[in-house]
């Protein structure tokens, strides 16, 4: 009785949802029903959501594996790439190959985007535009600066198509096994429309509102991260030069609070300098000066991030763009 007693009233604090309650992250196994107030709770739903035919555009790191996993969900892509030879895994894998953005997004219901900078996603963006109208939706999932993603809104939804920004939380590896974190906002019904897509690509999606809420959260995210790992680089480097044992510093801060996900699968390869590019250096470094570019624009102090944005520009001059964002190291060494 003394365990029920607290678990039952959890139960009922999660039943109730407050009319300012933080946004629910939504996973493969829940569903939010359509709210009937400004807020709704997350419950079990049969069937989700999904469009009839879906379009992908950008076949790079993370485009692929995204595109794959929608294709072995059952999904008949089409897709698209400034550089055709990169959709061949897909294509091989049984995607139509279209010969532009905008034949793309005219021959599916939605399409999703996922290019590596906020210039990429502009021209994106224009070179869809004639292929997007009513009751087509437009998704894109890049990491890019919210003045970017409102002005992509603009395109889109000029052309009377649907809007949602969905950046994600996650590299490499995430996008291979379908565990990306979708941070979206912009037009609730394609959030709605796109729930069994982005459930399939991801462990988690959350709605946070109007188009560039998205933005500004994966940027903080990344922000953070970044600053993670410049950190993490200075103490293996304080432990190389102390004549500790690197192995030994990784199982310690692995058995302890300040362990992450994030040390354990790059610590031992920094340790042996190498960097196999999950996430490149260069784009960690970007969304780094995006974060920093809001920071200035909101008036606010950020200079771990500045200090560690300094540290990404010195492994960019040694030429690690290319490298995983773990090269960073170099910058001291």
């Amino acid at each position: 009785i003394d365990i029920l007693l607290p678990m039952l009233a959890l139960s009922h604090r999660l039943t109730t949802v407050p009319p300012r309650a933080l946004p629910s992250p939504v996973s493969r196994r829940t569903r939010p029903v359509r709210a009937r107030s400004a807020c709704c709770a997350v419950i079990m739903a049969a069937t989700p959501a999904t469009p009839a035919s879906v379009g992908f555009i950008g076949a790079g790191i993370m485009g692929v594996p995204m595109a794959l996993n929608l294709m072995k969900a059952g999904h008949k892509l089409t897709v698209w790439n400034r550089t055709a030879a990169a959709c061949k895994p897909l294509v091989n894998a049984g995607a139509t190959l279209a010969t532009s953005a905008a034949e793309a997004c005219a021959a599916t219901e939605v399409t999703f985007v996922m290019v590596s900078t906020p210039e990429a996603a502009m021209a994106c963006a224009e070179a869809a535009a004639p292929g997007l109208s009513a009751g087509k939706g437009y998704v894109d999932v890049s990491t890019v600066d919210a003045g970017t993603s409102q002005a992509v809104a603009a395109i889109v939804r000029g052309t009377g198509a649907e809007y949602l920004e969905a950046p994600v939380s996650g590299s490499k590896g995430p996008a291979e096994a379908g565990g990306l974190i979708f941070m979206a906002a912009g037009d609730k019904a394609l959030y709605d429309k796109v729930a069994g897509p982005l459930d399939v690509m991801g462990k988690a999606h959350f709605y946070l509102g109007e188009v560039g809420a998205g933005a500004k959260m994966k940027l903080i995210v990344n922000s953070v991260m970044g600053s993670m790992m410049a950190s993490f680089a200075e103490g293996l480097c304080l432990t190389d030069k102390a004549g500790l044992d690197a192995d030994v510093m990784l199982q310690v801060i692995s058995l302890g609070a300040i362990n992450a996900p994030m040390y354990a699968v790059k610590g031992p390869n920094m340790v042996n300098g190498k960097f196999p590019a999950a996430f490149p250096l260069k784009h960690q470094q970007k969304d780094m000066r995006l974060a920093l570019a809001l920071a200035d624009e909101l008036a606010q102090e950020m200079p771990v991030a500045a200090a560690a944005n300094e540290m990404y520009k010195t492994a960019r001059r040694k030429g690690k763009d290319d490298d995983d964002f773990s090269a960073v190291i170099t910058a001291l060494q």
